[in-house]
């Protein structure tokens, strides 16, 4: 295993050539704590794709399950945080199963609004044939979501700790770390220490 330094505009190349080159509905997964501001590379991905697919960007914060399920244990409680804020059940059903081979292509880019508590009744849409949809968020690999290639941006565990400002949900991440050990789900692997020289994980063949 090695690791290669890479431009933030470079890592963002690669990823789209990458993206590009599969056929059909192509799911993605950026995956990373809020320390790593996965939605920040998911952004600039989708801009770099939209002159060559057509790009619909989703958000794990906007499929999250009502507040009376994600706080039954307290709003601080990092095991509710691990496997019960994501609606799985919704995100799969809404957005990635209708994009399988053979699928509707019809999807909503929101379901809920956790701020408000309720439905967003986004209207839905229907994607073509070739479209790409780019998911952001934490704790998104090892969940059994359908995705056809993930992007897991890892942190060091000083990393995660000094740069997370919602201290509670660290031992959330530790045992993400942990039990599910994202890099080994993970497409491409990119070390954020530094968010501004991001370096690639390369594994030998």
């Amino acid at each position: 295993m090695g690791v290669r330094p890479v431009s933030v505009s470079g890592l963002v190349g690669e990823l789209v050539e990458a993206i590009s080159e599969r056929p059909g509905r192509v799911r993605v997964a950026v995956d990373g704590a809020d320390a790593a501001r996965p939605w920040e590379l998911a952004d600039k991905v989708a801009e770099g794709l939209r002159v060559r697919r057509h790009v619909l960007r989703v958000s794990a914060k906007d499929f999250l399950r009502p507040a009376s399920l994600r706080f039954e244990f307290g709003k601080q409680d990092p095991d509710s945080y691990y496997d019960g804020w994501l609606d799985v059940k919704g995100l799969t059903r809404e957005v990635l199963q209708p994009l399988e081979p053979g699928g509707t292509g019809r999807v909503i880019p929101s379901l809920w609004d956790p701020e408000k508590d309720r439905a967003t009744r986004a209207p839905y849409q229907e994607l073509p044939p070739d479209a790409v949809v780019i998911l952001d968020g934490p704790l998104l690999l090892g969940q059994g979501l359908p995705i056809d290639f993930s992007v897991h941006l890892s942190l060091s565990r000083g990393a995660l700790r000094r740069r997370t400002e919602e201290e509670w949900t660290l031992p959330a991440f530790e045992r993400y770390a942990d039990e599910v050990r994202p890099q080994d789900w993970a497409d491409v692997v990119v070390r954020v220490d530094d968010s501004r020289h991001p370096a690639l994980v390369e594994i030998d063949p």
